[in-house]
């Protein structure tokens, strides 16, 4: 199996940059401008849907009660707001296939 890496922005820049031609400033500019379009709509309670891809969905959990692995003890967990990925199917397929 092929090594691991990590998909960063400056990637998908570069991506940008040599498939669509524009410039490399262009580029980076359009994923940060993405990327900050899709955390201001998440920060409002938005839930996020890229087609063929997958959805961003914000979750309230509840307090509930956790415990202290290393010694028992019960403690308290605050309510919180956390961010889960459901990938699309077509992205599960393709994920499958390439395993």
């Amino acid at each position: 199996m092929a090594e691991v890496g990590t998909l960063t922005r400056a990637d998908i820049a570069d991506r940008i940059h040599s498939e669509v031609g524009l410039s490399r400033a262009d580029s980076a500019g359009m994923v940060e401008r993405v990327l900050a379009h899709m955390c201001e709509a998440l920060a409002k309670g938005e839930n996020v849907k890229i087609s063929g891809f997958g959805t961003f969905v914000l979750r309230d959990k509840g307090e509930r009660v956790g415990r202290n692995p290393k010694t028992g003890v019960e403690v308290p967990i605050a309510p919180r707001r956390v961010l889960t990925f459901r990938a699309s199917t077509m992205l599960r397929d393709r994920i499958a296939r390439a395993g």
